[in-house]
């Protein structure tokens, strides 16, 4: 499952419009139910308006009719961990849990695995407002 995912979003990569960082992300997330959906970052020249490849891929699976991710991988080049930002890391808190894996790839293939709470330890979410969705 993990090369399915790998693949994904290094195709979605592929896709990615960022003309201003030349920095291409790709993201690919599974569902409990078995389902891919995959995203790339999508620049904009107004900075604050682009899209993360996270973002993208959350939502393409909500658009499929899903809400929880089981597993999401993410991609990016270079030599350091491209890790989901900060943002990301809510917004994948909105649909996962504590355990909810979290792959970290390069062109070559899966650098670290990390956990949400690993990523975003203490974290707020839909609990803490009474919504058990």
């Amino acid at each position: 499952m993990l090369d399915t995912l790998f693949d994904a979003a290094k195709s979605a990569q592929k896709r990615a419009y960022s003309p201003y960082s030349k920095f291409k992300v790709g993201a690919a997330l599974r569902t409990p139910l078995g389902h891919i959906y995959a995203g790339c970052n999508v620049e904009n020249a107004a900075y604050p308006q682009g899209n993360c490849a996270e973002a993208s891929a959350i939502a393409a699976m909500i658009m499929g009719g899903e809400h929880e991710i089981a597993e999401i991988l993410v991609i990016g080049d270079g030599d350091g961990l491209v890790t989901p930002c900060g943002g990301c890391r809510q917004r994948i808190r909105e649909f996962g849990k504590a355990t909810t894996p979290i792959h970290i790839a390069g062109p070559q293939g899966v650098r670290a695995h990390f956990t949400l709470e690993g990523l975003l330890p203490h974290s707020f979410g839909p609990e803490h407002l009474g919504n058990n969705t």
